[in-house]
């Protein structure tokens, strides 16, 4: 089920707020793109895409004139599952990327040195005491639910590697389904003639 198109551009607007919001905590992102202003990369994984062009400020606005963009950065890897796995081992997806060189480069630093302060925000709205213990506890359960990912993503490929091995020699292990409906349905043969 595809979602609106207002709320596709909503959620995409929400998106660019939050990564300019990280940029604001990191002067030397902002710096780095501006280097690169007026430039637009369009980001792409699956069906999901969005445009964006960097401002005189560093930061990132969405483009939606849809014009030409400078840099495609696309997820090659289609699994949730992988990509869930990269996740787990702290390894990025694959990404395609192509067009301008030093662009690429730019993004390349701030998706490797820039991190969202969470703790520093929280404390901001509910003071540091209570923010250091909340972020505690947010990083428990992400440590309990990486643990469990993995757990999940083990079972996964086990099974998999099980079927793998369960089908005979020069067959796949996934088998063709229009044989097994084949094979499954009843027999619906004339009545008065004969079965050959």
């Amino acid at each position: 089920m595809a979602l609106p198109p207002w709320l596709v551009e909503e959620i995409q607007r929400r998106m660019v707020l939050l990564a300019n919001h990280v940029l604001q905590q990191e002067p030397q992102a902002q710096a780095r793109l501006k280097t690169q202003q007026g430039k637009s990369v369009y980001i792409s994984w699956r069906q999901f895409n969005a445009q964006v062009r960097i401002t005189p400020a560093g930061l990132l606005d969405l483009d939606s004139a849809h014009s030409s963009s400078d840099l495609l950065l696309e997820v090659s890897e289609p699994s949730v599952s992988q990509l869930l796995k990269g996740a787990v081992n702290g390894t990025k997806p694959p990404i395609r990327i192509a067009g301008d060189v030093a662009l690429a480069g730019e993004l390349n630093w701030v998706i490797d040195n820039v991190r969202w302060d969470l703790e520093d925000d929280l404390a901001r709205i509910i003071g540091d005491v209570p923010a250091h213990k909340l972020c505690q506890v947010g990083s428990k359960l992400a440590q309990e639910l990486r643990r469990f990912a993995q757990g999940a993503v083990a079972k996964v490929d086990g099974l998999s590697a099980a079927r793998a091995t369960d089908a005979p020699a020069g067959t796949s292990a996934y088998a063709d389904s229009a044989a097994d409906d084949a094979a499954a349905a009843p027999r619906t043969d004339t009545p008065g003639r004969s079965a050959s």
